[in-house]
């Protein structure tokens, strides 16, 4: 007689399903810690369950937004710290939405894996749960999907999803931007979520640095560097919205302030950003240096030192940043609406 061979399994395909169960075990504190009083349900069903308080708004509407964190991933990969990029995939959701004037109330995340280590995707989440408690939104659901033979055992993607409530009348939409109002700018972390092919490019094989190599005009590593997690915004603009008249404002992605910008402007009307008025983070200067980058790609690439742009009257802006000033906001007047095709000029 012979032996009866035995049956494959989904762990001899490469999905560990007790590993997945460990990973959520690992991170439910963390996701408990987000919860808003809307939240209705416990992590593990098959929905996030948010009541809307319906007595806020007369006329409630919902914002939703999507991201992702990019190849900065790959950087979190080289240097194996997982701890911070969840921070990136919450802001890059979040100041979207914070960009129409809604307050964020709950994210979602997707996580893809080669091989699921508990750990690994436990600190991952743990970054996402810091960056919906630094936005006030609750962590209310997510997936993590092993993926053998789609992914290498060490590699991942991850992907956001943000939904966020607006009263109807204040809405922002640039409708009400006027030529002569001015812009104000706050500052950015650093390269936050974007841009990270040509930096890579530029850090990791033009000028040959590992992720370890110490600069001393970054004054950390360049592998930290990189890795700053995204400024999330809610907490310094949210405040404003109650005080003043927010004409418009501009989450600066992928395109810089070049791109970014034109989407919250009406017709007629364009911005010129007067250089030299906020400061540009270190790490610019040296990726352009570095690469012999062309002025005009680097604000059309980076955020260049700004992170979120405003757009209040003339009368205001002194009492807007007076008021971020107050609670310890820095921020810079740096251009003025002008008459325009929806275009940003420098000067």
């Amino acid at each position: 007689m012979t032996e009866k061979k035995k049956g494959l399994t989904y762990a001899d395909a490469g999905v560990d399903i007790e590993a997945g169960n460990k990973a959520v075990h690992l991170m439910k504190d963390t996701v408990r810690s987000t919860f808003r009083p809307e939240v209705l349900a416990d992590i593990g069903g098959f929905g996030g369950f948010f009541a809307l308080n319906k007595d806020r708004y007369r006329e409630p509407v919902l914002v939703s937004g999507t991201d992702g964190v990019g190849t900065k991933l790959r950087v979190a990969m080289l240097t194996g710290r997982h701890d911070s990029v969840g921070i990136d995939a919450v802001a890059m959701c979040v100041n979207d939405i914070l960009a129409q004037g809604a307050e964020p109330l709950f994210f979602l995340d997707y996580l893809a894996v080669g091989r699921l280590s508990p750990e690994q995707v436990a600190a991952i989440v743990g970054g996402v749960a810091e960056g919906c408690r630094q936005a006030g939104c609750a962590l209310i659901g997510g997936e993590t999907a092993e993926m053998p033979g789609f992914y290498g055992p060490e590699e991942y993607d991850i992907a956001g999803f943000a939904v966020g409530v607006v009263e109807r009348s204040r809405i922002i939409d640039g409708r009400d931007i006027v030529p002569g109002d001015l812009v104000i700018g706050l500052p950015s972390s650093g390269l936050h979520s974007n841009g990270y092919s040509l930096a890579r490019k530029v850090l990791l094989e033009v000028a040959g640095y590992g992720v370890d190599t110490y600069l001393e005009q970054l004054g950390r590593t360049v592998g930290e560097e990189m890795l700053e997690p995204t400024r999330i915004y809610v907490k310094a603009i949210l405040p404003l919205l109650d005080r003043f008249k927010m004409k418009g404002l501009a989450h600066i992605t992928g395109g810089g302030l070049t791109e970014n910008v034109p989407r919250a402007l009406p017709e007629g009307t364009g911005v010129e950003f007067r250089l030299g008025t906020w400061p540009v983070p270190p790490v610019f200067n040296l990726i352009q240096e570095t690469g012999n980058i062309a002025a005009s790609e680097m604000l059309r690439t980076f955020n260049m030192g700004v992170g979120l742009v405003a757009v209040v009257a003339r009368a205001e802006a002194g009492a807007v940043m007076a008021d971020l000033s107050a609670r310890g906001e820095t921020s810079y007047l740096i251009g003025e609406v002008v008459e325009g095709k929806r275009e940003v000029t420098y000067t």
